[in-house]
């Protein structure tokens, strides 16, 4: 199987005489490292606003364009010259050019940078990798749970049903919205087993794998290291009913490298490989892009960020996020892992202000533990919205499913949820799509930065962003009804449980808790063939009067929670 690439046009405007990955120039005296280097001005470059086809796609103007969004000077390559002069100098590879950050990225020694450095067009320079260190390294989210399986389902969505009915995306789907037209950038480590895996074979069957791009070694292969990229791109893109269906899958995908995990170092490198797989995915045109990413701490304690420095304006990724935001592109970002360490704060690009960052809960709506929390030091609220992002349901690169926890994961099941909102509203802004989330949030009232507005709904952000059309679509049309508890309120310690056909005759795992969380019983129920309700009973001691939670899930991985209140 082989993408439709765009990489051709969009290297123009990126690779300049790439040596990759340590490769180092024949005459290095010393360590030969990645540096980036910055330009003071663009006096003098061919480029124009007024012609942005030389470095943009037509889709990159457009998205532009619907948003009245400028093409600024921001935007223009960095002058020709100046990169020429850069790579005259003996032994010095230039690796990658930044538009937005105005300068190259180059491979060499300390004693080449010097003379680098010494050029009068060049403002200054930044180092990016040092010396490995042989340690393990992951990006946000790690498989936890039990072995990985691949069953057929009554449920279309398989195990991915609860985390995308949680957010409406089950609802979004039925209304016709299912990514169609929008195109999303997936950054991160690689994504091992996607060119066979069946799930997504409808990308390659329907041209909509894009591009490949691979930033830390260059080239179009991303079909191999850790398969952290596998696990985030089936949330949103596998697409096999019965089996396992994502939040968006029927959008059109770029996968883009940007993560090292070569030798398990964490250097700043990656955060400019960020910031080119940024740049590069607004030259493609894309609508979206998922990080499952972040940075907190690097090999060199003194290149470690602070809290302080989480002002979304500081550092690398972050900025260049931002200026991802600032071209029309609706950038959303794991909140990190760390809520239950001493760090515990959003990492970078998450503390990013014109972004959604995303935190994790479990399919009962629960804070996850680890998922990091705000403020930033300047007071936001992060992060911005959650969803689940534990034990959400995953592809492993061998194509079965299993459960994992980490806002790697929440991250995507939301970026899914989104294109198909913004698919729904195409004359929204980005800025705008990220504000009728938020506001659809189950906190909107009252955000706090452990979940920030909340969990958010397709059926709700529709209807803010539509007052006089409300979409008010029954999830019957959908074919997935829902079970009901009957007669709510609940009078005694008896009452029924009301299923949908598809669950009749499955044994269900029913547990019913109360508001602070503690279970009040669990039972298993199955209802004969040819009825459609089952009897719940409780102890009377054990329900006092209240309001409680009924969760349902089937074998199948579908899950429903019902609220009723005791009498």
């Amino acid at each position: 199987m082989s993408a439709r690439f765009l990489l051709p046009f969009l290297l123009t405007s990126l690779a300049v005489g790439a040596s990759w990955a340590g490769a180092a120039p024949a005459s290095a005296q010393g360590p030969v490292r990645r540096h980036l280097v910055q330009f003071r001005d663009k006096v003098g470059s061919p480029f124009s606003v007024g012609q942005p086809a030389q470095f943009l796609s037509a889709r990159a103007i457009a998205r532009r364009q619907r948003q009245g969004i400028q093409v600024r000077d921001h935007d223009l390559p960095p002058v020709p010259a100046y990169v020429q002069q850069v790579r005259a100098v003996p032994g010095v590879a230039v690796v990658y050019r930044t538009r937005w950050m105005n300068g190259v990225i180059v491979e060499c020694d300390s004693t080449r940078l010097a003379q680098v450095q010494a050029l009068p067009f060049v403002a200054g320079s930044q180092t990016l990798n040092r010396v490995n260190r042989d340690r393990p390294k992951y990006p946000i989210g790690r498989r936890r749970g039990g072995d990985a399986e691949r069953v057929l389902s009554p449920n279309p969505y398989g195990l991915a049903y609860a985390q995308a009915n949680q957010i409406d995306a089950t609802t979004m789907h039925a209304a016709g919205f299912r990514g169609e037209g929008m195109h999303i950038a997936v950054f991160d480590s690689g994504f091992p087993g996607v060119e066979t895996i069946p799930a997504f074979q409808p990308l390659y069957q329907q041209n909509r794998l894009l591009s490949t791009f691979d930033v830390v070694q260059g080239g179009t292969n991303v079909y191999s290291t850790h398969p952290h990229g596998t696990w985030v791109l089936s949330t949103m893109a596998a697409n096999e009913p019965n089996t396992f269906i994502g939040t968006a899958p029927m959008a059109s995908y770029h996968l883009v490298r940007t993560e090292d995990t070569r030798g398990g170092t964490e250097t700043e490198a990656e955060e400019a490989y960020w910031l080119i797989g940024a740049e590069y995915a607004d030259s493609a045109g894309v609508d979206i892009i998922n990080s499952s990413l972040g940075y907190t701490t690097f090999d060199i304690p003194w290149q470690n960020h602070t809290y302080a420095t989480l002002d979304g304006n500081t550092a690398l990724a972050t900025r260049a996020a931002d200026e991802a935001a600032a071209v029309g592109i609706l950038v959303v970002n794991s909140a990190g892992n760390e809520g239950g360490s001493s760090w515990q704060y959003v990492g970078v690009p998450a503390d990013a202000d014109s972004i959604l960052t995303i935190g994790a809960v479990d399919s009962m709506g629960i804070r996850a533990g680890f998922s990091s929390v705000g403020p930033t030091p300047d007071g936001r609220i992060k992060p911005n919205i959650a969803c689940m992002g534990a034990q959400t349901a995953v592809i492993d690169p061998s194509g079965f499913a299993f459960r994992g926890n980490g806002t790697s994961f929440s991250s995507p099941v939301l970026a899914g949820m989104a294109a198909g909102f913004w698919q729904a509203n195409p004359n929204l802004t980005a800025q705008q799509v990220r504000s009728f989330l938020e506001q659809s949030g189950t906190q909107a009232a009252a955000p706090d930065n452990l979940l920030g507005y909340g969990i958010p709904s397709f059926v709700r952000a529709y209807n803010l962003a539509n007052p006089n059309n409300p979409l008010n679509l029954p999830a019957a049309a959908a074919g997935l009804s829902v079970p009901e508890l009957y007669p709510n309120p609940v009078p005694g310690a008896a009452f029924g449980l009301r299923l949908p056909a598809r669950l009749v005759g499955l044994e269900l795992t029913v547990r019913i808790s109360d508001a602070t969380g503690r279970a009040v019983s669990e039972q298993r129920v199955k209802a004969a063939a040819g009825a459609d309700s089952v009897v719940l009973s409780v102890e009377k001691s054990a329900m006092k009067a209240g309001v409680y939670i009924c969760e349902l899930r089937a074998p199948s991985g579908e899950h429903h929670t019902l609220r009723f209140v005791k009498e």
